[in-house]
């Protein structure tokens, strides 16, 4: 497939509504999640994105059934499941392809998942995973580049078990340990387990799906294990990030835009953040309306952390805004201390913003100019076609490919409320 840019022509303000899109980030454990079911589970809400397409082929791969039946929904039938490999070349793809390690414990009492290595935005290390599955009972061992995980009949004990990390909760290792400890005899009790919206989306599809588990949201989790789960129905949450990421495109272009379909509860922390900064939000159950009609902007001091603080995956999107808020604001990044990649490209757009070890100084400017500029992974392309939605003159983002991770459509959605963006092909 050739290479694809996004050609932005800035300065337009963005008015009207956007429909936010299922999570990527709770549908792809779903998804690995329903090998464990007995029968068929339809999956609706599912955006159609990239790494919804590299799951379900991984999933194809492994004997399961996967298609889509309308847009927005998925079937999904692991009754067929045989294979217990997880290749290098799908992993490098999506580092998410980890999630059917738990799952194929609990199915088939073995597998064998490429280990993921580091990427744009720097390490992120399994070693949580890995030693969640080690506490109830999984022989593990790494051998040429692969996880070698077995578990056989009888094995797999529930226990209790600390899977706090030297940055706090993992998300990944609270949904793989969960979905492994539901082929474990007895309860498995997770303490420090990680509170996102996307690991009790897990929870309750679980439990929707006939399971047991106990303490969704809360940073301890109880799962009962060798509980039969049977096929049914399930609709994935709406995508806080990305309606966090519409929101922040209002605010930038000076616009007023709603994001529908949203849950406004899941994403406390941008509002909260946005409304500092002097922006008017109208807020309901399923819908936020950001204006930009009120007083003067003022800068803020954001540190992201685990939920429900202010989230790493919207720390790009929020510094783009802030490089045209008066004043001077910081950011310090607690996730991913080298999650600033994308700080190089907007100097090139013409921001004020000092780079320290993990840390920030953002100087607002009166205006940005559009300029080429190279997406370095997904949250990072988002925060330039925000930029570029601001800045005076042509912006051109190449590498879109990541931005087609995890936002569907984003172009159209973006076009719908009066940006003048298009998509075309790359000069190699």
């Amino acid at each position: 497939m050739p290479l694809e840019k996004i050609m932005i022509e800035g300065g337009l303000p963005l008015k009207g509504s956007v429909k936010i899109s299922g999570s990527k980030n709770a549908a792809l454990p779903l998804m690995a999640a329903s090998v464990l079911v007995d029968g068929p589970v339809r999956l609706s809400n599912v955006p159609q994105l990239s790494d919804i397409r590299t799951m379900a082929d991984l999933l194809r791969n492994l004997g399961a059934l996967c298609e889509w039946v309308t847009d927005d929904s998925l079937v999904i039938d692991g009754s067929g499941l045989s294979g217990f490999e997880a290749p290098y070349d799908t992993v490098r793809k999506m580092r998410a392809s980890i999630y059917v390690l738990g799952p194929l414990l609990a199915r088939l009492g073995r597998a064998r998942v490429s280990a993921p290595g580091g990427c744009a935005i720097g390490p992120r290390p399994i070693d949580l995973h890995l030693r969640g599955l080690e506490a109830i009972g999984t022989e593990i061992a790494l051998e040429h580049g692969y996880i070698e995980a077995s578990a056989g009949p009888g094995k797999l004990q529930g226990r209790e078990l600390d899977l706090i990390g030297p940055n706090g909760a993992s998300v990944g290792a609270t949904c793989n340990v969960m979905m492994a400890a539901l082929g474990a005899q007895g309860t498995t009790v997770i303490r420090g387990a990680a509170r996102e919206p996307e690991v009790a989306d897990l929870c309750n599809f679980i439990n929707a799906m006939g399971g047991a588990v106990e303490g969704a949201g809360t940073d301890t989790l109880a799962i009962e294990g060798g509980r039969k789960l049977g096929g049914g129905k399930y609709s994935v949450i709406p995508d806080r990030i990305e309606a966090a990421t519409f929101l922040v495109a209002g605010a930038i272009t000076q616009g007023d835009v709603t994001a529908e379909g949203c849950r406004a509860d899941m994403m406390q922390a941008v509002l909260d953040a946005l409304s500092e900064i002097g922006f008017e939000l109208e807020v309901s159950k399923d819908r936020v309306r950001l204006n930009c009609s009120g007083g003067p902007l003022k800068p803020v001091n954001i540190v992201t952390m685990p939920y429900p603080d202010f989230p790493t995956d919207v720390q790009a999107q929020l510094t783009a805004l802030l490089t045209l808020v008066p004043g001077v604001s910081t950011v310090k990044e607690t996730i991913y201390v080298d999650r600033f990649i994308h700080i190089a490209e907007l100097l090139r757009l013409g921001a004020d913003i000092t780079l320290g070890r993990g840390e920030i100084t953002i100087n607002g400017v009166e205006s940005l100019s559009g300029a080429p500029v190279m997406a370095s992974d997904l949250r990072a392309s988002a925060a330039l076609v925000l930029a570029g939605l601001a800045a005076q003159g042509t912006t051109d983002v190449l590498r879109v490919y990541h931005i087609d991770r995890g936002y569907e459509r984003i172009d159209n959605k973006l076009r719908s409320l009066g940006a003048r963006i298009r998509r075309g092909p790359q000069d190699q």
